[in-house]
């Protein structure tokens, strides 16, 4: 059995990480409410923002901008939205086994010039650093991001290096918030805009049951593309300035999405620490009794020895 004075360290040990740990989930749990009530409350908008970039995509007879525009691939980059710190239990984790998995399944060989990657998070960052990967722009606290013009360098530098053809297309990899309980990690596709591309990202967002559900239905985009606008002053300039915000606003979702997902995960990460720490404890204390309890009567059998011996 292990000596007492050793328990009573490992014992205090476990309660000092069990009052981080708590702290830590306090923390969590405060930041949770506010990000997810800013996700829930942005989706709304985002589905219209969404539905009308699909709308937008498919106006025929009037010049598109160059993001409303397909073309040949020929390079590609890949973002990885992930957190800044660990501690977030499968979070982090998710979304790389995901961007693994979507490696695997289309044979890309990561090394290779076309293919570059954008870090959204120090973990992502160094991630695909230590894998010796191409990565050609990184951002760092973004999950303290709560306010759109916050997301503008990451928008912006996605449109300037697509416009330049430094990429053909741009592939996200982040995780969408769906309970505190559960965050699932989405592939979307953010340059070029397509119509299919906005729809299937629409029909990912919305849930099946519960709030917001009704979009479900009234987010159907015009299949038919004959929905009429009047643009002024010029459709060029409109749907130049509308593109680029409309995909400002994408990434601005993406971004509430991920941090609602990473406060929910790191609460309940520090909760089952918390838990863990506290029947380690427990654990630790009845040993601890037992070994004290062990200790005195041994001394009390050696007592009454010694006394019996002197009769």
């Amino acid at each position: 059995m292990e000596s007492a004075l050793n328990l009573k360290r490992r014992i205090k040990s476990v309660q000092n990480i069990g009052q981080i740990t708590k702290a830590m989930e306090l923390v969590a749990a405060t930041k949770m409410r506010r990000s997810q009530e800013l996700a829930l409350s942005s989706r709304p908008y985002a589905y219209t923002a969404l539905e009308l970039l699909g709308v937008l995509s498919k106006i025929k007879d009037v010049p598109l901008p160059e993001i409303l525009k397909e073309r040949k691939v020929e390079k590609t980059a890949f973002l990885l939205m992930t957190s800044d710190r660990g501690l977030a239990g499968s979070f982090n984790g998710a979304v790389i086994r995901k961007f693994e998995r979507y490696i695997k399944e289309h044979k890309i060989n990561t090394h290779d010039p076309k293919y570059s990657f954008i870090a959204s998070g120090q973990k992502a960052k160094s991630y695909l650093e230590r894998r010796g990967m191409n990565v050609i722009e990184s951002f760092t606290r973004v999950g303290d991001y709560t306010r759109r013009e916050e997301v503008h360098p990451i928008a912006n530098m996605l449109i300037a290096r697509y416009l330049t053809a430094s990429f053909d297309e741009v592939i996200s990899f982040s995780t969408n918030f769906v309970s505190a309980l559960r965050q699932e990690v989405f592939v979307r596709q953010l340059l070029p805009i397509s119509y299919e591309k906005i729809k299937e990202s629409i029909e990912t967002l919305i849930p099946e049951s519960g709030k917001y559900s009704e979009y479900l239905n009234s987010a159907s985009l015009d299949e038919d593309g004959d929905t009429e606008y009047l643009i002024e002053p010029s459709p060029d300039e409109v749907l130049k300035e509308l593109a680029r915000e409309l995909l400002c606003i994408r990434i601005y979702h993406m971004i509430l999405e991920a941090n609602a997902s990473e406060h929910s995960a790191r609460r309940m990460a520090m909760k089952n620490a918390s838990d863990n720490a506290k029947e380690i404890s427990q654990n630790l204390t009845v040993e601890y009794n037992k070994s004290r309890q062990a200790a005195i009567t041994n001394q009390i059998i050696e007592i009454t020895s010694g006394a019996q011996a002197q009769q």
